[in-house]
Parts: structure tokens; sequence; C-alpha cells
């Protein structure tokens, strides 16, 4: 159906905690995939003044619209969580499938799927599921590891930004203390222990300005003016790729990397901001957030739009945006291009081809926060920034470093090099140098506050000049490492049944896929014929149910963003072909062009209703000994132990029993399974 439906406060705080205890697992994700911290390595940053316990967050996408998905970005270390982009046009009409990761990286969704009401109480939600979770003591970290901040990013124009509708928005995330006691009172009572924690009523005071393609630079500088003289926001403006140029744009893109394929069109350059307005607007509205003490900085970068020479997405999108290994190495391109001329004057967040293999590099470029999309939506989906503190600490252990700052100036071995920039006197160098790895007190208050935070800085921009040419001659970005698409094997997806990989549960953002159990085993294919007001029964093959291990898809956070085809070995995609389950009867009935399922309470009965090739049909459950059975042309009741004897009704035509047997088999198998999942907590 492709419009997503928030999840009820009370049964996201169930699922949670009830999923934890029982299979020590959050929404799908296995514990062993947390993230909790290396008590030997501090990884805090410093972000607008606040301490976050990361630098690491999910860029603003999938990862970080819906309730859920900010809990899992959380699970996995994310600690400067990058929301999902909002704007006044909040009824968009997207293509389905939007996103390719066939290769590297293409889509064409660009902002919410939510009303920014909804959004905004997403976020809310959200902040408050984490404050739970931070207070349970279940996650196995210190208080000090879950510090969150939770940064707002909007978007496209300044009308649309100053209109009383994204006004609202920022109102309530700058104090959503109403929202808060609303939700506080829909907390279950097995947890009420929760009910009286200290939830932070302003969500946000940091705001990503998402300029995207096409947006005049003075508008830009005019829309960060009033963010911060009107709301008081520490900003960040995230750039376009196109500052590079179009000669840099195709040295790099086509001579260095090889993909020739990919064409920018020319009106991207003539449209967006160039480097010298770019520089120009930086300088001014630096100086307008320092005299009112408020943080101010640059993000590397936006998706790459590009000419769409692909079939993927339907309908007659012209144009589509890159993301991935190509854009890293863009973006860190900028990054030292940017450092080259402001130094560590701005904060420099990063977004773009972020993976295992350069999360850390990039956080030795002292950039904050470093954010990921595009890889989080590959094979095992969250789970993989698991992989990216993993190296992180390993890198951090190797060269000795006991948080960032030292691994800044460790990582490369720049800060041997800056620290000649700093003080003449060799002795001094050595005790600066040794300082940094020797127990004891730590090395700013060795060296002083004021002359450490200047060694830092400057490495930084030396890490950065050298990291982005390392970046640029790695093959790793290079096309002909990028240009194989996932295994597909030949076979078709059906209904039931399949190799049952389960890659399309952690590669769906929004943990729409999941897994249930039905028995193995045939299931009878009978038919009922009234022939002269007596029923006789007919059987045919029986259908077989292969395998226990079923995949099933609930609709309502399913956006039909297409990823999880891309990733199934089989074709079809499980989005569009596994049992799709609807969390409300009005929309199984509106959506008619969907087959699917939907359990629901009517009339004090419970009614299992199934779409199968476009024919409804319906049991409604009286008793245990009566089901009452619709479909078209037929209203029959039976007892299902004994059909024959006990089938009473009217029926145009033969009725075709197996669909009973069907529906009533799944909701057995979803709603009773052991396993926590969103379809039952909806159904009880």
């Amino acid at each position: 159906m492709a419009e997503l439906r928030p999840y009820p406060f009370p049964l996201l705080i169930e699922r949670m905690f009830g999923e934890l205890a029982a299979q020590d697992k959050i929404f799908d994700l296995p514990r062993r995939r947390f993230v909790c911290g290396d008590p030997a390595r501090d990884t805090s940053v410093v972000f607008h003044g606040r301490r976050a316990a990361t630098p690491f967050g999910p860029a603003a996408g999938p990862q970080s619209q819906l309730a859920q998905n900010i809990v899992l970005s959380f699970l996995v270390g994310g600690r400067i969580i990058e929301l999902k982009t909002v704007q006044i046009k909040d009824e968009l009409e997207i293509p389905r499938p939007c996103i390719d990761m066939q290769t590297i990286g293409f889509n064409v969704e660009w902002s919410q799927e939510l009303k920014l009401e909804q959004s905004a109480r997403e976020y809310v939600k959200a902040s408050m599921l984490i404050e739970m979770l931070r207070q349970s003591g279940l996650l196995g970290f210190s208080a000090p590891f879950g510090a969150v901040i939770y940064d707002m990013s909007v978007g496209y124009d300044l009308a649309g930004i100053t209109s009383p509708p994204v006004r609202r928005f920022l109102d309530t995330m700058l104090d959503a203390s109403a929202l808060i006691e609303e939700y506080r009172a829909k907390i279950p009572r097995q947890f009420r222990r929760y009910a009286d924690l200290d939830f932070a009523a302003r969500i946000s005071n940091t705001l990503t300005l998402s300029t995207f393609h096409g947006c005049p630079p003075d508008e830009i500088e005019r829309i960060v003016d009033f963010l911060l003289r009107e709301y008081d926001l520490h900003c960040i403006i995230k750039l376009n790729p196109t500052l590079l140029g179009p000669e840099r744009m195709k040295e790099l893109l086509h001579d260095k990397l090889g993909y020739d394929e990919l064409r920018v069109p020319t009106s991207a350059f003539d449209n967006d901001t160039k480097w010298d307005q770019a520089v120009d607007f930086v300088g001014r509205l630096g100086e307008t957030a320092a005299q009112r003490g408020l943080g101010f900085g640059v993000k590397f970068t936006n998706t790459l739009i590009v000419e769409n020479h692909r079939d993927f997405f339907p309908g007659s999108e012209r144009e589509m945006y890159m993301s991935g290994p190509p854009l890293h190495v863009l973006a860190i391109s900028l990054v030292e291009q940017f450092r080259e001329r402001f130094a560590d004057q701005y904060t420099v967040s990063f977004s773009a081809g972020i993976d295992r293999k350069n999360f850390a590099d990039a956080v030795a470029c002292g950039l904050t926060p470093v954010t990921a999309c595009s890889d989080l939506l590959k094979p095992s989906g969250y789970a993989r920034a698991h992989g990216y503190f993993d190296e992180l600490y390993r890198r951090m252990k190797d060269v000795g470093a006991r948080d960032i700052d030292t691994f800044v100036l460790l990582c490369h071995g720049q800060g041997r090099q800056t620290v000649d920039e700093i003080v003449d006197d060799p002795q001094l160098q050595q005790q600066w140098l040794a300082a940094l790895t020797e127990p004891g007190a730590h090395p700013r208050d060795v060296i002083g506050a004021q002359r450490f935070d200047q060694w830092v800085a400057a490495t930084k921009q030396r890490n950065s000049a050298l990291y982005a040419a390392e970046a640029r001659d790695d093959a790793r970005y290079h096309r002909a490492q990028n240009s194989k698409p996932p295994k597909k094997i030949g076979s078709r997806l059906v209904l039931l049944d399949c190799i049952s990989c389960d890659k399309c549960v952690p590669v769906c953002p929004n943990d729409a896929n999941f897994t249930f159990v039905l028995p193995r085993g045939p299931i009878d294919v009978l038919k009922a014929r009234c022939e002269d007001g007596h029923w006789l029964l007919s059987t045919a093959e029986p259908l077989e149910v292969k395998q226990a291990h079923q995949i099933g898809n609930f609709a309502d956070f399913c956006n039909e963003c297409g990823n999880c085809d891309i990733f199934c070995p089989e074709d079809g995609g499980p989005y569009a072909i596994k049992p799709r389950f609807f969390g409300s009867l009005a929309d199984f009935e509106t959506f008619t062009s969907h087959d699917g399922f939907v359990f629901a309470t009517r009339d004090g009965l419970l009614v299992l209703c199934g779409r199968f090739s476009g024919n409804d049909y319906r049991v409604e459950l009286r008793a245990p000994t009566e089901h009452r059975y619709v479909g078209q042309g037929f209203d029959v009741t039976f007892d299902p132990a004994q059909i024959e004897r006990t089938i009473a009704g009217h029926a145009e035509d033969e009725v075709d029993l197996t669909y009973h047997t069907l529906l009533v088999a799944i909701h057995r198998a979803v709603v009773a399974a052991p396993t926590q999942n969103y379809v039952a907590l909806l159904a009880k």
C-alpha cells in the first residue's frame, strides 16, 4: 500500500521489552549486534557544545523516520541521530520502488513520507523509548555511553520553513512536553516504572538544513539566518557534491573512478551553489552564529543528482540521486577543500558511502557526526554498524589511542607532523607525543586545553588531505569494484516457502519483514458444492508446506521501496509476494489492489480476512465449532472439525474451502507464534 502507518506507542514498548526478554532481540536485531561501548576507549565527541557518546548516527533517511528505525539506529551505536528531513509538502507521490542498491546506490526518495505532525510524534516516541532502554539497565552499558543527540533536518525553501506547519514542528521539537505527557499516560501497566522518568521535553536544539539541488545560495543564507535568529538553533548546512564544479566532477567521477555512465545534468551545476558562493555565506553565517553563541557548520554531502540511465524506477523519472562508494570520494574531496579554506573553524558533518572499512578514517578526520545510510540497506542491515565500531576500537587500540582526539593525532601519524606547528622546542615536542599514549593524566591536562585543541585541529586538516588522496586512489571505490549486482538463483517467490535465507528481514530499514513458523505438511484442498439442498465435498491434490520457516510482511511499515527485492536471491520481491499483513481492516478494505491478510475484531467476533489474486475471503470465528466463511457468491457456516456434516448456507457455485484452511492456519502461526511480531500485538 506504500503508505506508512506509525505503530501505537504502548505496543512498541511491549514489543521492545517483550522481545528482549524472550528472544534477546529488539525489533529483530540480536543483542550480539548491539553496540555497548568499549570500557577502554572513549568514543565520545562534542557536537554543538553537547557531548554524544559516539560520532556515529544514521543520515536523515530511511533509518531515522519511524520510531523503531531510530531505536535500531541507537542500538547499533548511533548517538547523533539525524532525523528524517521534513518539509511543508508532506503528501508526496514517490515512485515505487524508490531505492536501487543493485550496485552503488540510487534513489528517488528524498523527504519524509509521514505528515509533519506524525514525524514529530515518531521522534518524540523514539526519544522516550530510547530513554526507557537507557534507564532499564538491560543493555549492558553505563549511562555515559547512552548519551544521545537528536538532530533535526528540514528543507527545502524559506517559504516552507517559515510556514505555520513547519513552525509548529520546530516548536514541538523544542518543547514536546505536551506529547510526552500524552505518551507517558499510555505506558502499559507492566512498565509503569518508566512512567516517572524525566523525559527531556526539548527533543532537539540542533538542525541540519537540507538544501537539496537547486536551492539558491541567497535563499540558503536567509533560511539559516532565520533559524539562528528566530529559533536559536545550532545549524549545519548540508551542501551538494556539485560544489566541485563540472570539470573536477568529471575528473573524479569519470576519469578517476570510471563511472562514465553517470551524467550530472548541466542544470545542476548552473542552479546549485558555487564554491565561492558557499565560502561567502559560510563566513557570514558563521559570524552570526558566533555572535549568538551558537554552533555552526557544514555537511558533506547530499546525494548527487544524475540522469536516469536505468530502467529500475517506474514511470518517467528523468533524474535520480546517487549514493555509495563514488559519493564517498566526491564528499571527502570537498572536506579536504573546505578544510584548506576554513581549517577547523567550523563543525564538519559527513555522509557519503560510509562503511566498515572507512568509518574509522572519517572519524580520524574529526568529522562529527559520521552518518551512514546506503551501507545499512545491505545484507545484515543495521547490524552492519557493529562492524564499524569493531574496526574503530581495533584501530584505536593499535595506535594506543584512549579517545577520539588522541585517535585523530595518532591514526595517520600526522600528529607527529603537526606538533612542529604548535611548539618549536624538540624536547617539549617529545613530551607532548609521549603524553598521547602514557597512562595517567590526559594529554589535554598535561599540555593545556587550548594548545591541545590547536594541535588536534591542525591534525584534522592534515588527516583530511591525506585520507582524501588515499580514497581517490583506492580501487574499492572504482566502478570495476562496484558493478556486480547481488546474485539471483533463477527461481521465483511464491506465497509460502522460499530458500529461507532471511536476507529480506534486516535489509528493510522499517523492520517490515518478519518470520513466522507454519507447520510443515499437506494443506487439504477441499471444495464444496450444494446440489438439490445437499452439500458434497471433493478433494484435489493437497498443497504442501515444505518449510516451517516462513516470511511475512507488515504492510503498515512497508513503503514498497523495493530494497528487499534487490537482495532476495529469488525473483518477485518479498514485499510484493510474501503474505502481507495489514494493521487495520480499514486499510485492507481500502487498498484492494494488494493481496494480503488482516486479523481484526468486529462486533465482538474475531474476523480473519484474506485476499488471494484479488478475491476476498472472510472467516468469522463465532465459536470453536462454528466458523462463518464468506466470499464472492457464497456465505456458509460449518464446524471445521466436521465440515461435511455441518456445512450450511448458500453458494452460487462451488466453494473453495482451501482459503478457509489457509486463513486459519496462517492466523494461528502468526498470532499464536512464540516469537514477537507487530501483527500479533495488534491482534491481541
